[in-house]
């Protein structure tokens, strides 16, 4: 195995296009099986069955099927012929199209995260499509596909190694940019000679989901709530109506639940998380299966949710928000910002041992146990004033913050639990708001703006004056913290159990 030298072009694997044009070449040969076989099997006006086609007419069909298939062939050469990639010591740049060309660079110290994706097909191949994923709102900026799974996973550990500092390229340092001038002006299909592989770091397994655990977790979640309610309201507006509308309204609720909880279950499926020294490292998928690496320091905001249902096995989700994933509309933009889709309380602990190495407090297991379960003042939260329970008579004592040396927790959520955990350095900005109910009572939201994700965080209802004094005070905080960040290059040993903050015994009542 072997890494492309730095600034040398270099072509993706000669069957991608096919891999990325399959569902075209499936619906012409669709079209035109329909077509002959309605040919065929039809009849003429006198309802007499279509004489076979003769020898003629099947030497011309053959020959326009050969034709556009050489067509599609030459297209899909074309296309294979122009996308074509480089690595340097400071950019990955992806050049594609035939028509209407297209360039993409990114940055290495601005990579967020690097995905290897496995769809079906492309698993039959053995390829896989590499991402990375920079802060630009939600969309890929860079993809390779498709490159040899074994390529593809080089190429990421080359990547980050660069990234981080660990790896040095001294053809890099010493061309610098000329050495990338000359490699635009070198012929893209020169054959190189072979360069040391690069191995990915080692890691460390951390938690495996069962399949028994995703099924459970699956049919326990909001999405099955939601489908029970609305079948509950289904029934009842039958019964009192008595209009037979019950079909009409049920099958759409039903496909639409079963589509969220197959994506669900399908996204969440053969979940590993485990840690190296480029950072965090997940694998998931039933039928496209994606590798996700998140480097230190590249959490903006993460959050810890149990729905009420979950709350009879204890099961608690963990998001992300992380620059470049964004919000997610589709499938994979879903699940792509879990960093575990259902684990136990010291499950969560052992993720935001990754996620935030210095929680900041010197009892974190209390801190968070009482931000992801508790209510009132618990381990020293601040909680919304009592006079302000009229306008959340069940939120009042659970919505809450609390300071430690490196982080803000926010809680909210009496039925829904929400903790959310913004590292000072990742604040973006602030800002106050207050409505009329909250003038009438005192009382404000402080919103802390991220990056775009599944990650809100607010905090909900709080007196006036702490408010204000948290959003003087974190401004304050955010911009020392940003100061001596040092996330930018990474190069440090996985974090061990001996070295986790939250590996102190967990009383058993709370797993």
């Amino acid at each position: 195995m072997s890494t492309p030298p730095s600034g040398e072009w270099t072509r993706v694997h000669p069957v991608s296009p096919l891999v990325r044009g399959w569902i075209a070449l499936a619906a012409f040969a669709f079209i035109l099986g329909r077509n002959w076989v309605e040919d065929f099997a039809g009849s003429d006006d006198g309802g007499a069955p279509a004489r076979p086609p003769d020898g003629t007419t099947l030497l011309i069909a053959a020959a326009v099927l050969a034709g556009i298939l050489l067509i599609l062939a030459f297209l899909f050469f074309l296309s294979w012929w122009f996308t074509r990639y480089q690595v340097t010591g400071d950019h990955v740049r992806v050049h594609s199209g035939v028509i209407f060309r297209q360039q993409r660079q990114a940055r290495l110290d601005r990579v967020q995260a690097i995905d290897i994706v496995q769809p079906l097909l492309a698993r039959i191949f053995g390829l896989a499509e590499l991402r990375f994923e920079v802060a630009d709102a939600g969309e890929s900026a860079v993809h390779l596909a498709y490159l040899k799974v074994d390529d593809a996973r080089t190429l990421r550990a080359l990547i980050l190694g660069r990234a981080s500092g660990a790896l040095t390229s001294t053809a890099d340092s010493a061309t610098g940019d000329a050495g990338t001038a000359a490699a635009e002006t070198a012929d893209p299909g020169a054959e190189t000679g072979p360069a040391p592989g690069v191995a990915e770091a080692p890691e460390q397994p951390i938690l495996a989901l069962t399949p028994g655990r995703v099924i459970a977790a699956t049919l326990l979640s909001g999405t099955m709530m939601f489908l029970i309610a609305g079948v509950a309201a289904v029934i009842i507006l039958t019964v009192v109506t008595g209009a037979p509308l019950s079909l009409t309204i049920l099958l759409p609720l039903l496909f639409g639940a079963g589509g969220g909880m197959w994506t669900e279950f399908s996204t969440s499926f053969n979940f590993r998380a485990s840690v190296s020294r480029d950072g965090i490292r997940i694998r998931y998928g039933l039928l496209d299966t994606r590798t996700q690496t998140v480097p230190p320091g590249r959490i903006q905001a993460v959050s810890v949710t149990q729905p009420p249902l979950w709350r009879l096995t204890g099961w608690y989700r963990i998001s992300v928000n992380v620059a470049g994933y964004g919000i997610g509309s589709n499938n994979a933009g879903q699940a792509r910002t879990k960093l575990l889709p259902a684990g136990t309380l010291s499950e969560v602990f052992d993720i935001l041992a990754l996620v935030l190495p210095e929680p900041g407090t010197d009892r974190p297991i209390d801190v968070f146990t009482a931000g992801i379960t508790g209510r009132d003042n618990a381990a020293g939260f601040a909680t919304t004033p009592r006079r302000a329970r009229w306008i959340a008579p069940l939120a009042w004592r659970r919505n809450g913050f609390l300071l430690t040396d490196t982080a803000l927790l926010i809680r909210s959520g009496a039925l829904w639990r929400v903790l959310s955990v913004v590292p000072h350095e990742r604040t973006q900005s602030m800002a106050l708001e207050q409505g009329p109910l909250r003038r009438r009572f005192a009382t404000s939201d402080l919103v802390l703006h991220s990056t775009p994700g599944p990650v809100r965080p607010r905090v909900r209802k709080m007196d006036d004056d702490a408010a204000r004094r948290l959003f003087r005070e974190q401004a304050a905080r955010a911009r020392e913290a940003r100061r001596r960040d040092r996330t930018g290059s990474w190069n440090s040993p996985a974090p061990t159990t001996s070295t986790d903050p939250f590996s102190k015994e967990i009383p058993h009542e709370q797993r």
